[in-house]
């Protein structure tokens, strides 16, 4: 690893040499040997630091969201069999009946051997958008099945992600920097966008992950005016034309693609030709250890990146007989491409006929004065639901009522008339999940 790699939240950096010598969790960290272990840390960093601790020597890692309610970790513990907590302040968990309970120091006492090394899961929280979360069975060898290898490269990226890496989606940034030999720039609990923005200018980040949500946000701020990373991924959620567009005008030098990955089914591919969806080639062959493939128009991954299980649930079966993940993402192939329309719990019914609601906004989202766009139902006693758009402009002073009317023209050219808004509403901002995704729980 190199002397110069770092992670650092603003408060705190901390060079990964010193991380690889060392352990936050000093002698104590001999007592989680062979546990199942939960990391429940404030920070980012603090999660970091547990992971590259604690690999090789936990028999699992159960990684956990800040914003996880309350209430779900009883059952987290009981189907990841936690017998260990790890967090910032044991007081608050020590409710849970868990025996043993351990703080995370952000400084590393040094010369702390442990004997023995173990294979260890790591376990991945779904979004539990329903009741409690599902938990993701995987290994670290699965999640860095799609990270390239450290090379003795110069200059080196220094990496930054929107999301959290107690999420698959972060996670997978904080694993392609370590095995990269490269720095990470993590986000401070709370943090301003706009302060967030200027760190990483000022830290002169490189390579940028996050959802389209975040990125539409981070084209809204002023600040990203001064940022300009020269490598650009979305994931996450439907990537739209629309976002791709203006992310190409924000960052014309830059490297700006798209990738799709989940919790359960892991990476899967990455699109760089700087269109929305992806070649319908793809399904032909595997690529890069993955087949994909399409049923009932569903796409489905088979890889060695998948989750193996739901730790806890026998009664939930993660991989079909086939041995495919079955993602619930919808997918249509028009002229020689796929594009994603939606997920397939999350349609609306107008009278008997399907509506995807991202379906609905890509279009809205390809109107230049539109920033971003959520689609939702709203109840209709003649048709049961009828289509409502909520949309943020890009420039407060437009005028609001000639675009909407360019949008309704714009479905119209694009969408059968049950998919067309039946009601616009200009809003200033739309909900975002923590994870960085568009809000539809209580659209």
């Amino acid at each position: 690893m190199p002397a110069s790699s770092v992670l650092s939240d603003g408060n705190l950096e901390i060079s990964l040499s010193e991380v690889y010598r060392g352990s936050p969790l000093g002698p104590g960290r001999r007592n989680l040997a062979g546990k199942s272990v939960l990391i429940a840390v404030f920070t980012q960093i603090e999660a970091a630091l547990c992971l590259i601790d604690l690999d090789g020597h936990a028999r699992r890692l159960v990684l956990v969201p800040p914003d996880v309610r309350t209430e779900a970790l009883s059952a987290i513990i009981r189907d990841a069999e936690v017998d260990a907590i790890v967090c910032t302040d044991p007081q608050s968990y020590q409710h849970l009946g868990v025996p043993s309970l351990f703080r995370c120091h952000v400084k590393c006492d040094p010369n702390v051997p442990l004997d023995g090394r173990c294979r260890t899961e790591w376990l991945m929280l779904t979004s539990g958008t329903t009741g409690d979360p599902k938990i993701a069975v995987h290994t670290l060898a699965g999640l860095s099945g799609a990270i390239p290898q450290y090379q003795h490269t110069t200059p080196r990226p220094v990496w930054a992600t929107f999301y959290d890496i107690r999420r698959y989606g972060g996670l997978q940034i904080f694993l392609r920097a370590m095995f990269g030999g490269a720095s990470l720039i993590l986000s401070r609990p709370g943090e301003a966008l706009a302060d967030h923005l200027a760190r990483l200018e000022a830290a002169k980040v490189t390579h940028v992950s996050g959802t389209p949500t975040h990125w539409r946000r981070t084209l809204m701020s002023a600040a990203s005016n001064h940022f300009h990373p020269s490598y650009v991924r979305l994931s996450g959620e439907i990537v739209d034309q629309g976002v791709l567009d203006a992310l190409r005008a924000a960052h014309p030098g830059a490297s700006i693609g798209h990738a799709y990955a989940s919790t359960e089914a892991g990476v899967g591919f990455d699109v760089d030709d700087g269109l929305e969806g992806f070649p319908a080639s793809y399904l032909d062959a595997p690529r890069n250890g993955v087949e994909i493939r399409l049923v009932d128009g569903a796409l489905r991954l088979r890889s060695g990146r998948m989750a193996s299980a739901y730790a806890g649930r026998p009664d939930l079966d993660l991989i079909g007989d086939d041995g495919f993940v079955d993602t619930g993402d919808m997918v249509e192939i028009r002229q020689g491409r796929c594009f994603f329309v939606g997920r397939r719990g999350g349609i609306i019914n107008v009278g008997g006929l399907k509506v995807h609601p991202e379906e609905i906004e890509s279009v809205i989202n390809r109107h230049d004065a539109v920033r971003q766009s959520r689609v939702k139902p709203r109840k209709s006693p003649i048709l049961g639901a009828i289509v409502v758009a909520d949309i943020v402009l890009s420039r407060s002073d437009d005028d609001a009522d000639a675009i909407k009317q360019d949008i309704l023209a714009l479905c119209r050219a694009y969408l059968p008339n049950h998919k067309i808004p039946a009601l616009l509403n200009v809003v200033t901002s739309i909900e975002m999940t923590a994870g960085g995704k568009v809000s539809r729980q209580h659209a």
